[in-house]
């Protein structure tokens, strides 16, 4: 089957063939590689035996949270790419804007997916548990999140 090739709506602006080699490797991890064999349906290629049915997919959300925070730090910390560039990527959907919009703000400059801070996706109506403080937790134990396999964002 040959590779479908992601072609974007309109004329890509100065400056994407600088960048457009890292985001298609971060394609690629997702469509083979950590993830799935010959990207084909992710669950199926994925060794999946001892693993619980929520972890099939951190690969991808992990993933997902690399791209998204490439361009943020090309964007806001190394200010390597315009304005246009960056608004190109986020309506082409190389970059989470929902994600890059919280780390903006204090508190969640390490936020790893935006399930994490829904408190309708946990047990009690409160933040995930990798979004506690680690000097809060108890000494030695060890936390993940349910969501995306995270083990702590909160700093």
């Amino acid at each position: 089957m040959p590779k479908v090739k992601r072609h974007p709506s309109k004329q890509a602006p100065t400056g994407w063939e600088d960048i457009e080699p890292t985001l298609d490797e971060y394609e690629d991890k997702i469509n083979e590689g950590s993830v799935g064999g010959n990207g084909s349906n992710l669950t199926e290629t994925e060794p999946h035996e001892g693993k619980r049915k929520v972890e099939a997919l951190w690969p991808v959300f992990k993933i997902h949270h690399q791209k998204s925070r490439y361009i943020f730090d090309l964007f806001y910390k190394r200010k390597a790419i315009t304005r246009e560039l960056y608004d190109f990527c986020i309506k082409e959907g190389y970059a989470d804007k929902n994600l890059i919009a919280k780390w903006k703000k204090q508190g969640y400059e390490n936020l790893c997916c935006l399930r994490c801070i829904q408190p309708r996706d946990t047990n009690f109506g409160t933040n995930c548990i990798c979004r506690v403080p680690k000097s809060k937790l108890e000494e030695g134990r060890i936390v993940e999140c349910v969501h995306c396999g995270c083990r702590g964002c909160s700093g």
